[in-house]
């Protein structure tokens, strides 16, 4: 198990992570999103030691990474954003010199060797140049070069990008296959690769945390309320605007004539469905309902809403 403690990182006056605290349980696939300049990267390089945090701690069972630093990064296979492999060696070269940085050798590489070429698809490209492989395979590469020590912690920064769409699904299934075994924690971009992927989302804002949950748990909105939007044709305003007294549990947030129909904005409770009572008035009022549908808030409503600036927001 990992937990975050009060962590944070100054550089200068900027503070890039403030004081930011969650736990992080074996066996969980969690995901990690942030705007850009968000704290998502510097976040993580923390947590791999590769940053020492101006305050606070990261603590794996019963070490930290300011006394134990070296212990906890043997626990962990770090990809960063930028893949670092070295494209003039063979594959299988690049991968035994991460095993003997990480002290395995001998029998043992030759072990983990099979074992990551498996896991992460590498058969027949074993003794090919890492520079004349796709893009594919060279986060594959990557992504073996952090197992080859048959880690217990995966912490993966953007882990998908610059991938086509078969590429990102290949690698999300590996994703959800290691997940079964080893605690993953990974950031993207791409929200409904998250969304495909993980168990539980942290959301992180300007350094904070802004939102921990499942993607069921964050996308509910927070308030209750559903949105509803009605298109009716012939239909007349003052009606529309006693819809209310007549139908106690809903909230007319908008109309919008168009040139042959009108939108209606509506908002209610969750707990309620005013769908046949509003369907029994436009039959009252003579209406043709053209069209009843409700909105579905997801992820990316969700990650503007919570990322956007009160700025950006009123223009979006």
């Amino acid at each position: 198990m990992i937990r975050i403690e009060n962590l944070s990182k100054n550089y200068g006056d900027v503070k890039a992570v403030q004081s930011i605290s969650f736990s992080l349980n074996d066996g969980e696939i969690v995901g990690f999103l942030g705007a850009n300049g968000a704290g998502k990267s510097t976040t993580l390089k923390m947590m791999t030691g590769y940053l020492t945090p101006t305050t606070g701690n990261v603590f794996v069972d019963d070490q930290n990474i300011i006394d134990d630093c070296i212990d906890i990064q043997k626990q962990i296979g770090y990809l960063p954003e930028l893949n670092p492999l070295y494209f003039e060696m063979k594959v299988h070269e690049y991968l035994k010199f991460h095993a003997e940085i990480r002290g395995v050798k001998d029998s043992e590489f030759n072990e983990a060797l099979k074992r990551v070429v498996n896991e992460c698809g590498l058969q027949g490209i074993v003794h090919r140049t890492v520079g004349n492989c796709s893009k594919g395979y060279k986060q594959r590469i990557g992504l073996a070069a952090a197992m080859i020590h048959d880690p217990k912690i995966l912490i993966l920064d953007e882990p998908v990008t610059g991938l086509d769409p078969n590429q990102i699904v290949e690698i999300r299934s590996l994703i959800k296959k290691l997940g079964k075994e080893k605690l993953v924690l990974m950031s993207s971009h791409i929200l409904q690769e998250i969304q495909a992927t993980v168990d539980r989302i942290i959301i992180i804002d300007q350094g904070k945390i802004v939102a921990d949950g499942t993607s069921e748990e964050l996308i509910s909105d927070s308030k209750g309320l559903t949105k509803l939007k009605l298109e009716i044709v012939e239909g007349d305003e003052n009606d529309i605007k006693n819809m209310e007294a007549t139908i106690p549990s809903i909230k007319v947030q908008g109309i919008n004539k168009q040139k042959e129909s009108i939108m209606i904005q509506i908002e209610y409770q969750n707990a309620s469905d005013p769908r046949q009572d509003l369907f029994k008035y436009a039959i009252e009022k003579n209406w043709i309902i053209t069209e009843m549908s409700i909105h579905k808030r997801n992820l990316e409503d969700l990650f503007r809403n919570l990322t956007l600036t009160k700025g950006d927001k009123a223009n979006a």
